[in-house]
């Protein structure tokens, strides 16, 4: 992603971030052409994915409706799974206080959606690379309480090998049925 793109999603990077940000750490993406460019796909029993995508729903509840602890929480879930956090952005809905958000990271991302008259939130917890986004679940538990949590897991792309025919070049969009 070229710095002009950056710009235009309000990331400074003369200055580290944009005024809605508040992260300590600059991020710089990598050159378009490859130069430095990581492979951050996953290997596990064997299978080659994309990434491990964590569709996680917090069940009775509590502080969905606190902006502030929300967003230490997703710092939390980011530092345990050893990611990289780019940009947090959240949005506080009224009048029942429910909050949107998403923690864009180096490795993807985790998002959550909350309806705390309901006392229930929906997370996705997507990350690439050498992280831990099942270590995010203990820190959910411990900062929502809720009576129930409700985890599917999917490794994404695992049959992108298929789709492109072993091709790191070739792009190729798959339907789904359902």
């Amino acid at each position: 992603m070229s710095s002009d793109a950056l710009f235009q999603l309000g990331m400074d990077l003369d200055h580290g971030s944009s005024t809605a940000q508040t992260e300590e750490k600059l991020s710089r993406c990598l050159s378009p052409n490859g130069e430095g460019r990581k492979d951050f796909f996953c290997e596990r029993d064997g299978v080659r994915y994309a990434g491990t995508h964590l569709i996680i729903d917090l069940v009775r509840a509590e502080r969905l409706d606190d902006l502030e602890h929300i967003e230490q929480t997703l710092r939390r879930c980011v530092e345990v799974a050893g990611a990289t956090l780019l940009h947090i952005h959240l949005h506080h809905f009224t009048p029942n206080g429910g909050v949107s958000g998403v923690a864009v990271l180096a490795e993807s991302h985790i998002s959550i959606h909350s309806w705390p008259e309901y006392g229930f939130a929906a997370l996705d917890v997507f990350m690439c690379g050498q992280t831990d986004p099942r270590a995010s679940i203990e820190v959910l538990k411990e900062a929502f309480s809720p009576r129930r949590i409700v985890v599917k897991e999917y490794m994404r792309g695992k049959e992108m090998h298929r789709w492109n025919a072993g091709s790191k070049r070739r792009c190729t969009v798959a339907s789904v049925s359902i």
